[in-house]
This record gives C-alpha cells, structure tokens and sequence, in this order.
C-alpha cells in the first residue's frame, strides 16, 4: 500500500494523471489488488489461521482431508471476524484450552451446527496441538467453539471432530488461561509458515 501511495503521489506531482488515463488505469489496478483480502485464493490446504491473543500468536494449520466440513466453517467464521475479540472460555490443566463462544461461558454459537466428522477415514488423532471441534453431548452440535489439546487425549479420538493442528506458537497456547482474548484470527498462506519439501 505504501507503495501505490508512493506512486500516486509521485505520478500527481508531474501531471501525469492528467497526462495518460494509462496511468490512472494501473494506479486503480494497484490500488485495488492491495485491497483486496490476503489469500483469497488459496485452497484450504494453502492456508494456515494465525490466531492473536493478549498472550502471543499462534499458527493453525488445517486438515481439510480429515474434517472438510469443520475447516470450511472455520474459514467461513473467520472470514466474518466472528472470532475476533472472543475468549477462552475454559482451561482443563494436562488436558484442553477452549473457546470460540460468543457468549464466553460454553453455552453459544455462531447460529447453526455442522455435522460430526469424527468417523471420516482421515480423522487425525488427538495429539499435543490438536485442534477439534467441541460439542455438546448431541450429535451434530459442534459450531464455532473450539479446543487445542495440551498434550494427546487418546479417549477423545472418535468422539470429536479434530480439523488442525498448531504448527507455531504452542508455547503461546500452554500460557492461555480462562478470560483471555482472542484479538483476531486471520488466514495467510501456509507457506509463509511452512517451507516446502522436495519431493
């Protein structure tokens, strides 16, 4: 942005604007390509979702393979800020960290439910990191609440929706504590964060 900034100001002050449209035309193009939301056209797979909170960042990658559902309305809830300023709700030492609720005490969501994907042949595990959908104990009744394992829940594997991992800044999750806030969580690409390997 800084950039077109620097450009239009110096195409102004030789009166090239007026000059050549050609100039304007590009200028726009510029203007509205930096616009434009990051990442737009990546695939799920491409992405990754950096999660801001009052203790640090932290970087979410998706498992698109093993829970499309739940990342697609992941992405579809962040694309609308609905995270944006929401807290954890809920910390269980040695075993999870939650939040995503609206309401900030367990009991919200973002107005609809999806369906379980926990017996997709692709589910991961629930490992240190994980990321999964909660529920209550109704089928089909994850939303937009969501839990990041501390270390690996075995006894959750087939009983909930795991659709990401934290890939950077795990630290930053072991520090969460209940009432802290998640300032905004955004989509960039996964290869900012993850170098590519040769096959």
């Amino acid at each position: 942005m800084r950039t077109t900034r620097y450009l239009f100001a110096q195409l102004a002050s030789q009166n090239l604007l007026y000059k050549s449209p050609t100039f304007l035309l590009l200028l726009l193009t510029l203007t509205i390509g930096c616009a434009l939301p990051f990442g737009q056209n990546l695939t799920p797979e491409e992405q990754v979702a950096v999660v801001t909170t009052d203790k640090g960042i932290f970087v979410i990658e998706l498992y698109p393979d093993a829970a499309p559902v739940a990342v697609d309305n992941f992405i579809k809830l962040i694309n609308q800020k609905f995270y944006d300023g929401l807290t954890f709700h809920r910390r269980v030492d040695e075993f999870v960290v939650q939040g995503g609720c609206p309401n900030g005490d367990g009991t919200g969501g973002p107005g609809w439910n999806i369906a379980d994907e926990y017996t997709h042949p692709n589910q991961r595990p629930h490992l240190r990191g994980t990321v999964a959908m909660a529920r209550t104990p109704a089928p089909n009744s994850s939303g937009s609440q969501f839990y990041i394992c501390f270390k690996p829940q075995p006894s959750l594997d087939g009983n909930y929706t795991t659709f990401g991992g934290v890939i950077q800044g795990m630290d930053v999750v072991d520090r969460l504590q209940i009432g802290d806030v998640m300032t905004k969580i955004q989509l960039e690409a996964k290869s900012k964060y993850v170098k590519a390997t040769a096959e």
